[in-house]
């Protein structure tokens, strides 16, 4: 298979976007163009090619075995054009996940990067949790995001780089009428006989689910069953009266209608938050979103464990990559 002297990266870029979803019209949607466009170009890569590259059917696309011995040469073609586009300034926006628009920590960091990289363009996604955010960003349709790194399943682990961020204190969110809301803060403990929601059946945040019933396990708390998940205040404050359930969430949890959010303590059990990115990587403004959470971490104390503080084993010895 000889390569043309001119290969437009446009073409390569179709290419390996469509061999990483097998499917022509979500490639063309990831690519915002429209499907027609998108086989256009497919057909054109084969034609200068001189191979076909995927076995279309209705039902399917496979790649042939061209395909799959092109697919490493066109990703080392792009991954070599964002660099020398990053060099000269000109790189794309870093695509950052903040779990949901109203928690705090990935905020901040999101928030001293641009002051640190006033240059460069770090956009906002919201991906719920890192189960779900961690199949983007090894599709590198995210580049960064936040969340709990032990809690992945290995496979996915492996493809990722993390750095810890902060050991956030966890708190429950109660209605206003529960029997434990005039406490100023929640012995983990008085929680016994409860079920509380911690996101089981989530796809996206199973994660977080894992780090409730290691907390609760032993307890006498229950994980309360799969419940729809709640977009937005009003929706929070629907299922919350209709369910009764406590929530399980983090110290920085936004402020919710008719409820009131309280810390846990006896022992203060800790929410491990980790920048997670791709491994390989490559883009300037990732460094900076880096010094963010590293800056951030030692100007707040965000890795000081209080005394008798509760963290799962699994989380504790995590390999980190360091600043």
């Amino acid at each position: 298979m000889s390569t043309p002297p001119h290969l437009d990266p446009r073409l390569l870029r179709a290419f390996v976007t469509v061999a990483e979803e097998l499917h022509f019209t979500r490639a063309a949607v990831r690519l915002y163009v429209a499907q027609q466009a998108l086989s256009r170009d497919v057909r054109r890569l084969e034609r200068e090619l001189g191979a076909d590259l995927f076995v279309r059917t209705t039902r399917q696309v496979t790649l042939t075995a061209d395909g799959v011995r092109l697919l490493p040469y066109a990703r080392r073609v792009l991954d070599a054009q964002e660099e020398l586009l990053a060099a000269f300034g000109q790189a794309r926006p870093l695509l950052v996940d903040l779990n949901s628009p109203g928690l705090g920590t990935p905020r901040r960091v999101l928030h001293r990067a641009r002051e640190l990289a006033p240059q460069h363009e770090l956009m906002a996604r919201y991906e719920s949790g890192l189960t779900g955010a961690a199949a983007e960003l090894l599709a590198g349709r995210l580049d960064a995001s936040f969340g709990r790194f032990a809690g992945l399943d290995p496979a996915l682990r492996s493809g990722l780089e993390q750095q810890i961020v902060r050991y956030e204190p966890m708190a429950v969110v109660l209605p206003q009428a529960h029997r434990l809301a005039a406490l100023e803060a929640v012995p983990l403990d008085a929680l016994a006989g409860e079920t509380v929601y911690a996101g089981a059946g989530n796809p996206r945040t199973p994660e977080w689910t894992d780090l409730a019933r290691r907390l609760f396990a032993g307890r006498g708390i229950e994980v309360a069953a799969p419940a729809p998940l709640a977009v937005g205040d009003e929706e929070f404050e629907r299922i919350m009266a209709r369910t009764g359930c406590p929530v399980l969430a983090v110290v920085d949890f936004p402020d919710m209608p008719r409820s009131v959010r309280r810390p846990l303590v006896d022992p203060v059990p800790l929410s491990p938050v980790s920048l997670v990115w791709r491994k390989g990587l490559a883009h300037p403004a990732l460094a900076a979103l880096r010094r963010a959470a590293a800056g951030l971490a030692a100007e707040e104390g965000w890795l000081r464990r209080p005394a008798g503080g509760w963290l799962p084993a699994l989380d504790t010895n995590l390999p980190s990559v360091h600043i």
